[in-house]
């Protein structure tokens, strides 16, 4: 009887391991992404992709607005492009102090008809938590020009910016 059961058992895996083996090279692999993103009292930094195989380092300077973009080089693993934008005069209405800024990244594949650049596939949403504005934003990207080890650079894209809050908080002082 012992026999019969590790016979059976053995069966099972030798076809369990069969249907699986045909299955990986049948059914499509789905690769994750992952981007992170980080905050601390006056500077956040996040993540996102540019295209298949690299990806931005976004920095948010609260204390100044300014929104950078920095992206490796293929060839040498060191920065090869930059690109900025100063949020605050999107985002924070005038006079305003002390932003209290939020940012995530997310993935956007445009439809391409930008000519030789198109966005990015990531875009950097940026929230200003007193004014209740959200704006978002995508790098100018040409792929060829990374291809070939060439630098770019320039202003990020702002392409929407929306209330999230229709009231706008201020601090008493």
């Amino acid at each position: 009887m012992a026999q019969t059961k590790a016979g059976w058992l053995t069966l099972g895996m030798v076809i369990g391991l069969i249907i699986g083996v045909s299955l990986s090279g049948i059914l499509p692999q789905t690769p994750v992404h992952a981007v992170a993103t980080h905050g601390q009292d006056s500077f956040a930094i996040a993540t996102g992709p540019v295209q298949d195989e690299i990806e931005a380092l976004f920095f948010l300077d609260f204390l100044t607005g300014d929104l950078s973009a920095a992206v490796l080089s293929f060839q040498n693993g060191r920065f090869l492009s930059k690109f900025t934008y100063n949020v605050s005069r999107d985002l924070m209405p005038p006079g305003a102090k002390n932003p209290r800024y939020l940012m995530v990244t997310g993935i956007a594949d445009f439809k391409r008809g930008f000519g030789n650049m198109q966005p990015g596939r990531a875009v950097v949403y940026v929230a200003e938590a007193t004014s209740g504005q959200v704006a978002v934003y995508a790098i100018p990207w040409v792929p060829q020009l990374q291809t070939t080890g060439r630098p770019q650079s320039g202003p990020l894209i702002l392409l929407d910016k929306k209330p999230f809050r229709n009231v706008v908080i201020r601090k008493e002082e």
